[in-house]
Formats: C-alpha cells, structure tokens, sequence
C-alpha cells in the first residue's frame, strides 16, 4: 500500500431513512472495517433525513473520498450523489444520472429495451387499476430496493394487491412472472466477475430470503451451461453500461429453463447501482470467487472514485 493510499480518508455514508436502513448500516460497517484493514483512515457518518445535517457531518470528517455505502431512497437514486458532486467530493458508485435512472424500474426497463436487453413483459399501473396481466405476475414498486414490497400474485391468490397494499406511490410495475432460477452477475467497471445463482426454501428471494441468516443459498459460480454463463455475464455490462454506471454494480436477472425441449431464456430484472456489503451479500462472494478479497474489493472502489460535478 503506497504512502498516498494510507493517509487517504475515506467517510463511509450509511443508515438512511429508506426501508432499507439496517441493512445500509450492516453494509457500512463491514465496508469501514474492511477500509480500515486496507489501510485508510475511516469516518462512519449515520445519515438521517436532514441534508443540512449530512453536509455538517460529512465536511467535518475531511474526507478524500465518500464511500457511499447507503441502500434505496435518497442514498441511491441520485439525490446524495447530487450533494456529493454540490461539495466536490469523489464517490463511489455511480453517479447521479445512472443512479436515478437504475433507481427507476419503469425507466430503466425502457433503456434496457432499447440496448436490445431482454426484460419480462409488464406496464406501470395505477392504483385500483386491473392488472393488465394474466395471473401469475408481479407486483413491484417503482422505486424501492431489497425486494421491499415486491409481492407474487399466483392463480387462486385472492390479494388485490393494486388496490390494498400501502406503496407510497399511487403507481406501481406490474411484470409478467418469469420462471426459472435466480441469477446475480457482478460487474466492475467494464468486466463482469461472475454469475451466482440464488436458490430459497422461500420459493422467492424476498427481502427476508437475501438478508435473514439461512434464508436463501448460493451457490457460485452458478452451475449454467458455458454459453448461457457467459451470455449472463454479457447482457449484466450491457445493462451497466446502458444505465451509464460506473465503479461496482449487481445486476439481477431470471433464467428460464423451464421449458423442455426449449432454449433457455435469460431475462433482466434490475441493476442495483449500490449492492450490498453485508456478511451476507452477493458482490463480495462473487469478488472473492474471482480472486479479489473484500479488503482489495472496497479499496478498488476507492480508487476508482470520482465526482460527476
């Protein structure tokens, strides 16, 4: 580790006010620990809802570099990003505009379209509308993260999820249900690291399934035919680079192959612009995996920060 990497100064962002704060806390701390082992210097900032509070704290701690390690809303779709590049501070993750724009599911569907990247048939509905789908489907809301609030309507399922459960929004994505096997697919910068299937006794890799100890399998690298691994690892920096994202992204996507005698179909769900760093979280595996300890892993990130303003 050079001289100038030891002295850098890194505050890491965590907590938030989304639904996904004790996660974001998990990820904080375990990011600072491993920051600490790489050898910088380490400020741990618990954001609130007060940006005014966020700009005394993070001034204050002096930092070379933010390491944004926040989940949902306000950390992850643009609007911290947005305050970073306000103060000229390097970051990590992607900035402002993929950062919305990743956050947004009916956006992003749009731009992944576009790039010529499969995604499963869906509308954005109203609340209280009918579906436009024929059961099975999901219901998603537009701008959460985690799985929070994503819900399976099956057949027989008596739930009217568009009309009965509290989305903060009055729309929400309404996607035909893909099935098949849960893929995840880690990209840094332009190279993907690897394809790691997702596997819950759950039946669905639910909020609980990704972050309860137990809740859901791994197994790494997913066991997929080499055509279709690497067709996986293409559509996940395709879909990085169509968001326009930079540094460390997940990207989720379904593998049906479900059908017999059928090719199998890769379909893209989401690309989580900031993936989590938990014990139990996916990116650090799949890095591992590929080679890069979780130490090399953030301070990678670190280097490759950057200010959009």
């Amino acid at each position: 580790m050079s001289e100038r990497a030891e002295a850098k100064r890194v505050t890491v962002l965590m907590g938030g006010a989304s639904a996904e704060r004790e996660v974001s806390l998990r990820s904080g701390a375990a990011a600072a620990k491993a920051l600490e082992e790489a050898g910088y210097a380490v400020a741990l900032v618990d954001v609130g809802r007060d940006p005014a509070a966020l700009v005394q704290f993070v001034t204050e701690s002096r930092p070379d570099v933010v390491f944004n390690a926040l989940h949902g809303r306000f950390g992850e779709d643009g609007c911290v990003q947005g305050v970073l590049n306000l103060l000229g501070l390097p970051y990590t993750h992607s900035g402002l505009l993929a950062s919305a724009a990743a956050m947004d599911k009916a956006f992003s569907r749009r731009l992944f379209a576009d790039a010529g990247i499969p995604v499963a048939a869906g509308a954005v509905v109203r609340r209280g509308e009918p579906s436009p789908l024929p059961l099975p489907y999901v219901v998603k809301p537009l701008n959460e993260g985690s799985s929070v609030g994503v819900y399976i309507l099956k057949a027989g399922d008596n739930r009217t999820p568009l009309a009965d459960w509290p989305f903060e929004s009055d729309e929400v994505l309404v996607e035909e249900f893909v099935p098949g096997r849960e893929l995840t697919v880690a990209v840094m910068g332009d190279r993907a690291l690897g394809v790691l299937e997702i596997t819950s006794e759950r039946g669905f890799y639910d909020y609980e399934a990704k972050y309860a100890p137990g809740g859901s399998r791994h197994v790494m690298p997913a066991p997929l035919p080499p055509e279709d691994y690497a067709e996986a690892c293409r559509l996940a920096v395709a879909a990085h680079r169509a968001l326009g994202c930079r540094g460390v992204s997940r990207a989720d996507l379904r593998y049906d192959d479900t059908v017999v005698g059928a090719k199998p179909r890769l379909v893209m769900l989401e690309v989580n612009t900031q993936p989590g760093m938990t014990a139990t979280s996916l990116v650090p595996e799949i890095a591992a995996h590929a080679g890069i300890g979780f130490p090399e892993l953030v301070r990678r990130m670190v280097e490759e920060a950057r200010c959009d303003g």
